[in-house]
């Protein structure tokens, strides 16, 4: 969900364990290397796996399957099918912080065309009975590998930490249902799983490998997607006289939303209207009875996320009442998946930023991207939502480059993007497999044995 060009290319950040004495770092250094290095074919089989089978959101079962064999396989209690796809992972070591560690596992609606030998050819049949292309263009499957390797570390090495660990394979973070969606399924109540006194993830970014952001405050924007349906009257194609056109309408209200963000938004604030989806008749001669909007917005403040939801509101009815529609037949508005901006506890994302900028393990240290060098996107993320409502809410949320560096250098100076999410030649260099997982052990690690509970 990062833009490619938001990033300065090939700052390289070293990353590692300021929180022990040299020998003792350097003990704890070689242990990382060696483990993950040791379980490398492993993961990267996974990753694999699920890359070739991916799965869209609420529909991760095998996928969900995978996590939970792993996660039982290393130890964890593991609970299943939270929030309907959802597990989470449990391991209790004595007296210490609660921290859990969360991945999602769904994938996009997008065909692949990287044309790798473990590509996705998936073809996913929806709900209305339509059919999809479907792959992981968003990393997410980097994401459980990363996260499976770090649970496999924690409990092959339990004398390097103290407390609960919760892993967490979310699903349907792509509609920014998941999150929300376990915790109203009883995560912390039915399931019975320990309310966190810290939540840490990863994402990948299109990047090198080699590059991390780990940036204290707001970063990512906050999120609704909604759908707006036009009703009309259909009818022939050659009478539209006799006929009320939805798809007119919604014609109109695409061109005119936008004017709430050029002439409403103060132009100091960040703010974006989306329309993603037009969806109205099958046929060349006829006017249908409906037309539906799928709309995404992008805000960072309650009051701009007010403006462009009254503003659509408005000018739907406006047009309604424009052609003359009865009170019964206005606008319907039906209200899907939403996240506040993702606001990084300064901390704690300290606590990060300093193990992860002091291993020696990047041949070329150099920067921490922090919000001084990578500012925060329009991206957005429901990951925090699985703490939000709690009385305790620290998180923190990075990112990790995935792109071969030379393959990026050269991508760059060309101003091209191949290595986008949610595009089709979206892809992960096999060497991010290992390098993920060091930065999520390393994270992990420093924050139980640095941060002090309130």
């Amino acid at each position: 969900m990062l833009s490619i060009k938001t990033i300065k290319p090939l700052m390289i950040l070293s990353f590692g364990l300021s929180l022990f004495s040299n020998s003792y770092a350097q003990e704890t250094k070689y242990l990382i290397e060696k483990s993950v290095n040791q379980d490398n074919e492993k993961f990267v089989k996974i990753f694999k796996d699920i890359h070739q089978n991916p799965e869209l959101g609420f529909m991760e079962s095998r996928t969900a399957t995978i996590v939970a064999k792993e996660l039982k396989s290393y130890g964890y209690q593991t609970t299943e099918k939270i929030g309907k796809t959802g597990v989470a992972a449990v391991m209790k070591n004595g007296d210490g912080p609660v921290v859990m560690y969360r991945a999602d596992m769904d994938a996009n609606a997008v065909k692949e065309t990287t044309g790798l030998p473990y590509a996705s050819t998936k073809i996913v049949k929806l709900e209305d009975g339509s059919e999809t292309p479907v792959a992981h263009t968003c990393g997410h499957d980097a994401h459980v590998a990363w996260m499976l390797g770090t649970a496999k570390f924690f409990a092959e090495h339990k004398n390097l930490w103290k407390g609960t660990v919760i892993f967490i394979g979310q699903p349907a973070e792509e509609p920014i249902l998941g999150a929300e969606a376990m915790v109203n399924d009883g995560l912390y109540t039915k399931h019975k799983i320990p309310v966190p006194d810290y939540l840490f993830g990863i994402h990948a970014a299109p990047v090198a490998v080699g590059v991390i952001a780990a940036a204290t405050g707001v970063r990512m924007a906050g999120t609704d997607q909604f759908d707006v349906t036009f009703h009309g009257i259909g009818g022939h194609g050659s009478t539209p006289n006799l006929s009320k056109d939805p798809i007119v309408m919604a014609a109109t209200a695409i061109t005119q939303y936008q004017t709430i963000i050029s002439r409403g938004i103060d132009p100091k604030n960040s703010a974006v209207i989306t329309v993603g989806s037009v969806q109205a008749g099958s046929n060349n001669n006829v006017i249908p009875a409906s037309a539906l909007l799928k709309i995404n917005l992008r805000w960072f403040n309650e009051n701009d996320r007010k403006l462009m939801i009254d503003g659509i509101k408005r000018i739907n009815e406006s047009i309604a009442y424009a052609y003359n529609m009865p009170k019964d037949k206005y606008p319907t508005i039906a209200f899907k998946g939403w996240a506040q901006p993702l606001n990084n506890d300064i901390a704690l994302t300290k606590v990060v930023q300093n193990a992860l900028s002091n291993s020696g393990l990047i041949e070329n240290p150099k920067y921490l991207l922090d919000e001084n060098v990578l500012p925060s996107v329009m991206g957005s993320e429901d990951v925090h939502h699985l703490v939000i409502h709690n009385p305790k809410y620290a998180y923190s949320y990075i990112n990790v480059g995935i792109a071969e560096p030379k393959r990026f250098i050269e991508a760059f100076k060309q101003k091209k993007l191949p290595f986008n999410a949610h595009n089709g030649d979206f892809e992960i260099d096999l060497s991010a497999i290992p390098y993920g997982t060091k930065a999520g052990i390393t994270s992990m690690l420093a924050i139980f044995n640095e941060t002090t509970q309130s």
